[in-house]
């Protein structure tokens, strides 16, 4: 699908599916600034998106945990794009969830990368959105704030839920604060994938992997539809409706 030229800020820029969406929009000239703490994925990543046509790139290498700075990565993005068309918030890690039962810092630190963080972003971007939007600097194209949760934050499994309970966090803060925005002209986004095939999930034995670049397409489609919600691949939004449907005594029963 061809994309017009947006300016772009993605936060977690080194993330497979991150990396594979900006790829999407390199094409059509897109401008991008990227952020995450992997410098050398940043640099490769930029020099990919160079050469799909992409016009300026703009990178800042931090450790996205580090909330310190995460109000100086927001400034630097705006300063450098002037208006902003689409955010994609994707920084994340998968801690094992036997692990992180007997280490309860192991927990409290899946809880500040995969919820605090993303919810700090996603609070800083919406504040520069809509005092983007009172300027009217930008285009007839609605910005949107993009976040990727997950479908473990649709219902708590013991399996997971270190992870999941943090992505529940994410997933209710989006939808709050799309609500809120709505009548500012701002679209917030959630996606949801399920288990996806990458470096993330390798050691991970997960039914139903999709691809990386099913679940970008999603993702860009889903964006230039205005989407509030994107399950990803498509067949776990009814999945998860069976899911969160069960009751707890029969949930509870079974071993995911």
């Amino acid at each position: 699908m061809m994309q017009k030229a947006r300016n772009i800020v993605i936060i977690g820029a080194t993330s497979a599916i991150a990396g594979e969406v900006a790829l999407h929009y390199a094409s059509s000239g897109s401008r991008f600034f990227l952020a995450g703490r992997n410098e050398e994925g940043l640099a490769g990543l930029s020099t990919r998106l160079r050469t799909r046509g992409a016009q300026d790139i703009a990178v800042f290498v931090a450790d996205l945990r580090q909330r310190d700075l995460h109000q100086e990565i927001v400034i630097k993005a705006t300063e450098y794009l002037s208006s902003i068309d689409i955010v994609l918030i994707a920084h994340g890690v998968y801690p094992e969830q036997e692990t992180a039962s007997a280490d309860v810092n192991l927990t409290l630190d899946s809880l500040i990368t995969n919820a605090v963080s993303p919810i700090s972003f996603m609070h800083r971007f919406a504040l520069v959105l809509q005092q983007q939007r009172a300027r009217n600097t930008t285009s007839g194209f609605v910005p949107r704030l993009v976040v990727i949760s997950s479908v473990a934050g649709d219902r708590g499994r013991k399996t997971n839920y270190a992870y999941g309970s943090a992505k529940s966090a994410v997933t209710a803060f989006a939808s709050g604060l799309g609500a809120a925005l709505v009548r500012n002209g701002i679209r917030v986004i959630t996606v949801k994938p399920g288990p996806v095939a990458t470096p993330f999930t390798k050691h991970i034995q997960m039914p139903l992997l999709a691809s990386v670049r099913t679940v970008a397409d999603d993702i860009v489609h889903g964006i230039a539809r205005g989407k509030s919600v994107i399950y990803t691949p498509w067949y776990w939004r009814w999945i998860m409706m069976v899911v969160r449907s069960l009751p707890q005594w029969i949930f509870r029963r079974i071993p995911w």
